[in-house]
Formats: structure tokens, sequence, C-alpha cells
């Protein structure tokens, strides 16, 4: 049996926004404005799982795919970072190679899975793979298997043992990165706190900084922002501590 592993493309991150059905969780009114900039942020990513909507997750880092060779059939195992179902359906139509015997995958967002056997027998591709991505408590992430018949039977026990094998393997040499959940946040900050407030932020390496001059009070702008799941006491403590006067923050 002959095998080699390939790391595909640069890695990337998915970043989980919280999200809560009640609307924002503000002692004080905000305007229908502000509340649909937030909830475009929201929106943008899926609700994931409870098992991992307050913290983080381990994901792998970038593309990565595995070949070997079982009784003259050519298996190639290909994984992949995913957000969310559409992503795991667009890696599929773009990995998948129609000349092959059969393309079967799995895919796990939270406690979201699924899988397909794409012809091989029931359970014997499908299943292997899943079963194969939750022992590798690897989240967010679909692996695709790509068969080439060899003109050898494998016999039901020996398709598990191959996509399961194919499966596991790949994932194991596969770079891995932790996942920190995002928070949308926002603060209705004085103009003259503005450049106060900046360095605050960028201190706590928040992302995707929006101002808006036309939402709030006159003299007032609203920062939109996300941080980690784990920052957002400590920036709050931050700001407030810095500033002469008390700031209000929204966050979902």
């Amino acid at each position: 049996m002959a095998a080699g592993i390939t790391r595909v493309s640069s890695c990337y991150y998915h970043h989980l926004i919280l999200k809560n059905k009640n609307g924002l969780s503000a002692s004080v009114a905000v305007s229908t404005s502000f509340k649909k900039m937030v909830t475009n942020a929201a929106s943008a990513t899926i609700t994931a799982s409870s098992s991992i909507n307050h913290g983080e997750y381990r994901s792998i880092a970038e593309r990565v795919s595995l070949e070997k060779e079982i009784k003259k059939s050519k298996f190639i195992a290909i994984a992949a970072p995913i957000s969310d179902e559409e992503s795991a359906f667009s890696f599929l139509s773009e990995v998948r190679d129609p000349r092959a015997t059969h393309n079967c995958w799995a895919f796990k967002v939270g406690q979201h899975s699924r899988c397909n056997d794409d012809g091989e027998p029931s359970g014997t591709a499908g299943k292997p793979i899943q079963s194969a991505i939750l022992s590798s408590h690897i989240d967010r992430v679909m692996v695709v298997v790509i068969r080439y018949f060899g003109g050898i039977k494998l016999g039901t026990g020996g398709l598990v043992r191959a996509y399961g094998g194919v499966t596991s393997e790949c994932l194991r040499n596969a770079p891995t990165c932790l996942v920190k959940s995002k928070v949308p946040m926002a603060v209705e900050v004085p103009f003259d706190l503005l450049g106060l407030v900046q360095h605050q932020l960028q201190h706590f390496q928040v992302e995707d900084i929006k101002q808006d001059y036309e939402t709030g009070k006159d003299g007032f702008a609203m920062i939109s922002f996300k941080v980690d799941f784990d920052q957002v006491e400590k920036l709050e403590n931050a700001v407030k501590s810095n500033c002469s006067r008390q700031l209000v923050f929204y966050k979902q």
C-alpha cells in the first residue's frame, strides 16, 4: 500500500457569531438602523451547537489530501475546513471527480453532520468517513473520499476499513487550529473619545471595526466590532476605566 499526504491551500479561520433571538441585551433603546447593523453582522455566520457556542473549537487549518492504494483501488481523501452546509456542498462540487467510481463524503458543523455513500453499499463509505471525523474531535470540517475502482472487490468490511482508514489518516496528519467564538458588539462614543476607544479596541485585536456617525445621538458615533468571547468583559472594563464618561455597550 502506498500513501502520501499533501497540503493544498493556506490556512483560514471560521469565526463563530453568537446570536440572541430576543434582540440586543441592553437596558436602553437603540435605533432600528443599529439593530439592523448588528443583525447583519450576525447573519453572516451560522448558529453553532451549544457545545461550542460559548467557547472555542478545533478545526483543520488548511485543506489537505491523502492518496492511498488498497487492492488496486485508488482512494483520495480530501479534507477542508468549512463554515456551514452551503460551504460544504460548494467544496464537494469543487473537488468531486465525475470520472471516479465513487465520490463519498461526510461533514460536521457543531452537532450537525451528514454523509453519503455515493453508490457504495449502504453504510460502507459515508458512515465510516463520518465516524472518523467524529473520533478526531475536529469540528467544521468536510472530507471527500474519491475512489477509482481497480478491479478487486473489497467486500463490506474492506470498504469500511478503507474509507474510515484513509479519512482518519488524512485528518491525523492535518494541521489544526483553535478557533474562538466571536461576539458582535457596539459602543456609542462621543467624538472627543473616539481616539481613546479606537486605541483600546486595537489593543484587544477586535475585528471588522465600523464607525457610523448617523446612528445614535448628536455628537456621538456608533462603533461596531467583533471580539473574542473571552475578552468581552475585559474590553468593557478597559474602555470604561480609561474614559471620563460612562459608555453604553451593546452586544448579542
